[in-house]
């Protein structure tokens, strides 16, 4: 075989402007499919990051209600119905005190923190804004969500009286840690509430409209005594929480949602995402094949008569394919090896010098990735060529001008 490859060598350096030029293509694809994989990988984790960040993998919520219709007495009867939706009232979970240990020891679950969740007006003065008021405990809270991490203003406590209020929030009203506000319900209960934090999560939906409480300060305040309205769950495979929340909610009888069905048309981008990027490296890929074969077709026609010498010398078919078959499998190693190094650069360039909205980052398992890509690109991109070689009849080749 190492006859074969100092051929194989000897060829592409002989024909050295014709092999430089092709390194330089298969370097700008790879360089190419590098760039692209780290950027839309980065790009999607910074998006997941940021969305599963601020909220739950998994809730269970109590099942809707739903009116029951009597069954008709007589087969050949028709019943015509005029139905209304049931409004769906704030209800708890049934026997969630038992359900919550059970799923600290579930299998993929990371965290679990019971909630209660309801309509709120949160009034300063002439002030008023309306919000969504969540109770829960403060450490079973920090697991499900980093809001400790992103405080701006006094401290992650959850005590009797006090409450973490986002910064937009914050600023609506004129608030800032230690200053008191109040909250009424739909039940008419009103209670004042103390500023114990101000924190900031950068999406707006929470930083203006969510109040966290107290767990049993929620039930006074939403009249739900003993009861939680959902359990939030934090699972260790993400894009397994829709068959992990099918599960759980067919065990134990309550709605189960997961992240994927709440934000179905993110997941639908990330998809599209990813089909893009497999369409951009096997389009890349198919161009390196055929420049390596366009190149290595040239170098048969070019090489005719030395191919007929090395016949004649003994040389068998097996061995002129394995020389050209070497050849593509070297071109593409190098020009593969070369790009994932210079598409390595345009990542820290990028990382650097680029708008800074995310850090792409990169896996140093590109690089491998690449060259062999792109080494399997070659090789097979020499299999017509190296054929044609092979099936040259040395008489014929040696007379060849």
């Amino acid at each position: 075989m190492w006859i074969e490859g100092f051929i194989a060598w000897s060829l592409l350096r002989d024909g050295h402007a014709q092999t430089a030029l092709m390194l330089v293509g298969i370097m700008v694809g790879a360089a190419v499919v590098v760039f692209i994989s780290a950027l839309i990988t980065g790009l999607q984790a910074n998006i997941i990051e940021r969305t599963l960040g601020t909220q739950a993998h998994i809730r269970l919520l109590p099942p809707e209600e739903f009116n029951r219709v009597l069954p008709l007495q007589e087969p050949a009867s028709i019943a015509l119905v005029l139905e209304d939706r049931r409004p769906q009232r704030l209800r708890s979970i049934d026997n969630w005190q038992a359900l919550v240990p059970v799923l600290d020891r579930w299998p993929g679950v990371t965290a679990v923190s019971p909630v209660i969740s309801g309509p709120a007006l949160a009034v300063r003065g002439s002030a008023n804004r309306s919000v969504s008021i969540i109770g829960a405990d403060a450490e079973r809270l920090r697991a499900i969500l980093p809001i400790a991490d992103h405080m701006v203003e006094g401290v992650f406590r959850l005590r009797p009286g006090e409450i973490l209020i986002g910064r937009e929030l914050a600023d609506d009203l004129g608030l800032q840690s230690g200053d008191r506000m109040r909250l009424d319900t739909a039940g008419e209960r009103t209670v004042v509430m103390t500023v114990a934090g101000v924190f900031e999560l950068g999406v707006r939906e929470i930083d203006n409209r969510l109040i966290y409480l107290d767990l049993d300060e929620a039930r006074s305040l939403l009249d739900l005594p003993g009861g939680v309205t959902g359990l939030e769950l934090t699972v260790a495979e993400v894009f397994a929480a829709d068959r992990l929340a099918l599960r759980l909610g067919a065990l134990t009888g309550q709605r189960a949602e997961s992240w994927m069905e709440t934000n179905a048309q993110l997941l639908n981008a990330l998809r599209s995402q990813t089909l893009s990027t497999t369409m951009i490296r096997s389009f890349v890929s198919l161009s390196v094949a055929f420049g390596i074969a366009s190149v290595l077709a040239v170098s048969v026609v070019q090489r005719t008569r030395e191919i007929g010498i090395l016949r004649a010398m003994g040389l068998g078919r097996g061995r002129i394919l394995r020389v050209f078959l070497i050849q593509g499998a070297l071109l593409g190693l190098v020009g593969g090896g070369l790009g994932a190094l210079f598409g390595s650069l345009l990542v820290l360039a990028f990382d650097v010098f680029g708008p800074r909205l995310f850090v792409i980052g990169f896996n140093p398992w590109l690089i491998p990735a690449a060259m062999a890509l792109a080494g399997m690109a070659g090789l097979a991109a020499a299999a017509w060529p190296a054929s044609r070689a092979a099936r040259l009849d040395p008489a014929v080749a040696i007379r060849h001008v």
